[in-house]
């Protein structure tokens, strides 16, 4: 009965097929692509770090407080935790899927800032990041030194500063991070015999550091009010926060009643190195970075792919002499 209607009237079967076909084929540009559909839930992550404390001790004091507050956030399915022996911590909670990735990322934000009161201080200071989780990673760029003149340390330094950020800014890219970063550290080697003899603990040296590795205002001369004889007024400036090994060994621990001092130099080994050890990256052999970059919900793959190789082509005429980058993984090719 029904398909009889549209054989009785055969322009008006013609006419719904070609308002179907016009519309498919005006929406075929607005479809994503990707080498998968989405069918992961969006999530959002919280990172901190505790440098120094263990895995344990991190699940005690960052862990419990964070997830007690996350815990029953709007619109989330669950949420799994990592408390890392290098001091890291990451949370990882998802969401229904179809939910907002935004509201969901504010959501978890708030409920991460009722807990920053219990964490630790060290924690406190090097802050608590909450963002928006991409789950497709969609390429990986390698950046290397053929001839070996650049080592680890240097290579992410580069990349943190001259890639990561202009790559972050591509539409669609959630996000360009490094794996394994290595970020540059003031190492300080402290020799537990010279402590002893001299009765310091390492609590000694990080006061120390502490108080006399400061940015400060230190004011102005002539300032008002003041005299009426005051012609000029001045800015004061005073040496900020230390930069090499030789600032660093000179700061003071200690001073007796006979005027002598304990400086830094004479209980430590001071060098400039990375801030953690304990991963890295190689590229066929030789010392790498491996940027990941991870493609936002529903953006076209194909189109975020091509964006990236054009930007890093262009960065790479910024290069110096001996610095390559390769793309060694992409999921654009299979799509």
């Amino acid at each position: 009965m029904f398909s009889s209607f549209f054989i009785n009237r055969p322009k008006f079967a013609f006419v719904i097929s070609i308002v179907i076909t016009i519309a498919g084929l005006v929406s075929l540009g607005a479809l994503p692509v990707a080498q998968y559909p989405e069918l992961t839930p969006p999530q959002v992550q919280v990172s901190a770090v505790y440098p120094g404390a263990d895995a344990e001790t991190i699940s005690d004091t960052v862990a419990g407080p964070i997830e007690s507050k996350v815990n029953g956030v709007e619109n989330m399915i669950y949420m799994s935790s990592n408390s890392a022996n290098d001091g890291s911590y990451t949370l990882t909670v998802s969401f229904e899927v179809g939910s907002d990735p935004d509201i969901n990322t504010v959501n978890v934000q708030n409920r991460v800032a009722q807990a920053t009161a219990q964490l630790p201080e060290e924690v406190r200071r090097q802050g608590v990041t909450t963002t928006k989780q991409s789950t497709s990673m969609l390429m990986v760029v390698n950046l290397y030194s053929p001839k070996g003149t650049y080592d680890t340390l240097f290579l992410n330094n580069y990349a943190n500063i001259n890639v990561t950020d202009s790559l972050a800014r591509i539409n669609g890219v959630g996000k360009a991070s490094i794996l394994g970063v290595q970020d540059y550290s003031m190492r300080i080697w402290l020799n537990p015999d010279r402590l002893a003899s001299l009765g310091l603990t390492t609590d000694d040296i990080t006061n120390a550091i502490r108080e006399q590795n400061v940015q400060v205002a230190a004011g102005q001369l002539g300032q008002q009010p003041s005299t009426n004889r005051t012609q000029f007024q001045y800015n004061l400036r005073t040496q900020g926060r230390l930069s090499n090994p030789e600032e660093f060994g000179n700061i003071i621990i200690r001073t007796g009643n006979d005027g002598s001092t304990v400086r830094v130099r004479d209980v430590a080994r001071i060098e400039l190195g990375s801030k953690s050890y304990d991963a890295f990256g190689l590229f066929n052999g030789q010392p790498a970075v491996v940027l990941a970059i991870y493609q936002l919900p529903g953006a076209n793959a194909m189109q975020v792919a091509e964006l990236v190789k054009a930007e890093m082509e262009k960065i790479s005429q910024r290069f110096p002499e001996d610095l390559e980058y390769a793309v060694a993984y992409d999921t654009t090719r299979f799509v």
